[in-house]
């Protein structure tokens, strides 16, 4: 029986991630920067938190970790590499290791790039992919801690994770990536309808994600740095995927589009 996935609106433009077990009634928080959203949602439907899982140490993913772990008893997971900066988990982890939430299991990958402890938990099960602000739709994160050259290897793995997997990142920047990734390829008419969907979501208060690993794979510039035509659109016609990716971020670090 596959997992309910809920999203929880946060913040500004957070996302938090509640994963349900129908088969074992377990119920885990992905980032749960904002504990009043987690326990109303929890306690409407009758569901007792069980887990925490964290992607990364920044405020907006983890302050909400100690209230939930006082009112419900939750476990916590971390990444073992950010154990000295991440609330006290019961479980450290690291690449390759695996998590459980019910029936359902998840392969963690260590990304770093948007910060260097940064992980992200695949479930090959559910198609589906928790990665924090590592990737975003259309997007990625800032590159606050990590090089270029991890930050890209890092998006290499999750690209070759398979098409169908669902991306569920952790803040609502489509729109605002999607304006970026179409000022590198203004002449890509698929991306132009693809923007047409997506204003038309915000238009209506619904989040763009999750999003289809495919379609990224497709359209994300951030995961196209070793495209010739990518690598062209920024002036680095022959350069490789790290120096490309460097490029990119850096534009979109100061896109005023």
């Amino acid at each position: 029986m596959p997992l309910d996935i809920l999203c929880l609106p946060a913040f500004d433009d957070n996302y938090i991630w509640l994963l349900h077990c129908p088969a074992t009634a377990r119920t885990t928080a992905v980032d749960p920067g904002d504990p009043a959203v987690v326990m109303a949602a929890c306690e409407a439907r009758g569901w007792t938190l069980d887990q925490i899982l964290l992607t990364h140490h920044h405020w907006d993913h983890i302050d909400g970790v100690e209230s939930l772990r006082t009112h419900y008893g939750c476990s916590v997971t971390g990444a073992a590499a950010d154990a000295h900066r991440l609330p006290a988990a019961d479980h450290l982890v690291q690449d390759g290791d695996t998590v459980t939430v019910g029936t359902s299991s998840a392969r963690v990958m260590t990304v770093p790039g948007h910060t260097t402890g940064h992980i992200a938990y695949w479930f090959a099960d559910e198609a589906a992919l928790f990665c924090g602000d590592t990737l975003f739709s259309l997007g990625c994160g800032r590159m606050f801690e990590g090089t270029a050259g991890q930050f890209w290897s890092s998006l290499s793995a999750l690209r070759a994770l398979p098409d169908e997997t669902r991306v569920f990142c952790t803040h609502e920047y489509t729109l605002s990536n999607w304006r970026f990734a179409h000022a590198i390829s203004p002449q890509d008419a698929a991306l132009e309808a693809l923007g047409a969907r997506i204003t038309a979501l915000r238009q209506q208060g619904q989040p763009t994600l999750p999003v289809v690993l495919g379609e990224e794979k497709r359209f994300n510039p951030f995961l196209r740095a070793d495209d010739p035509a990518i690598a062209a659109a920024v002036g680095l016609t022959g350069a490789d995927g790290t120096a490309v990716f460097a490029e990119l971020r850096h534009r979109k670090n100061t896109f005023k589009g």
